[in-house]
């Protein structure tokens, strides 16, 4: 699998430690140190997966992910050097596919860009089958998703994780077998980046937390379709 890659960093270590391994890995890669220049690079060249910091100087990260979200479905893994959850669910609710805390292992970023590249790809493309719960209906062969024949701007990880649930009616998941469906691989520790693709999610559905209708909480254990439709 190759692709090309648009790593945006403003350490330069960083961004030559990434594009070593990724181009060891047969990826091409194209740089940006600041969110101006990623996103004329965004633009310009079409990247198949934006690895994107946060800490950037002048347009910071989050708002790079608002723009790109804006323009393109291009998936986002975000790094970052902030340990708080908050930003890091701030950037999966922007649409972020996945984020990874500084310092990491390159290898394992590799195997992340790997994981979200063959869900988006197409290459492993489901046979065309409609999905439906009440008004909500999911082509997966269209990767398309409407309610009441409104169509819902979900990015990739979105619109897999309701996929998921949709096509097992009832069954409970946990965070991390939901990690798996969606991402590929399931990574110990960020589990709980599905409960901010989640609110997201809901947020687009319409769907109240506190008495969510499409996608209900089982405490203690993970997510399932809402048994009301």
């Amino acid at each position: 699998m190759g692709g090309k890659i648009l790593v945006v960093d403003d350490e330069a270590k960083i961004v030559k430690l990434v594009r070593s391994y990724l181009e060891q890995a047969g990826f091409a890669v194209v740089e940006a140190g600041d969110g101006q220049t990623a996103l004329i690079q965004a633009r310009r060249e079409k990247p198949d997966l934006v690895v994107l910091d946060l800490g950037l100087p002048g347009i910071d990260g989050l708002e790079v992910a608002r723009n790109l979200r804006r323009e393109r479905e291009t998936p986002i893994i975000m790094l970052t050097a902030r340990i708080e959850d908050t930003d890091k669910i701030v950037g999966l609710e922007l649409g972020a596919d996945d984020y990874m805390t500084k310092p990491f292992n390159p290898r394992e970023l590799v195997a992340r860009i790997r994981a979200v590249l063959r869900r988006t790809s197409g290459a492993t493309a489901p046979a065309p089958e409609i999905l439906r719960a009440g008004q909500l209906v999911v082509d997966l062969a269209g990767h398309q998703a409407t309610l009441a024949g409104r169509p819902l701007d979900l990015t990739p990880t979105e619109f897999d994780l309701l996929a998921v649930l949709l096509q097992t009616p009832g069954r409970v998941f946990t965070r991390l077998e939901l990690l798996d469906r969606v991402q590929g691989d399931a990574y110990e520790g960020y589990e709980r980046t599905i409960d901010a693709h989640v609110k997201n999610l809901r947020a687009k559905l319409g769907d109240d937390p506190r008495h969510p209708h499409y996608i209900e909480t089982v405490f203690g254990v993970g997510y399932k379709l809402g048994a009301g439709l």
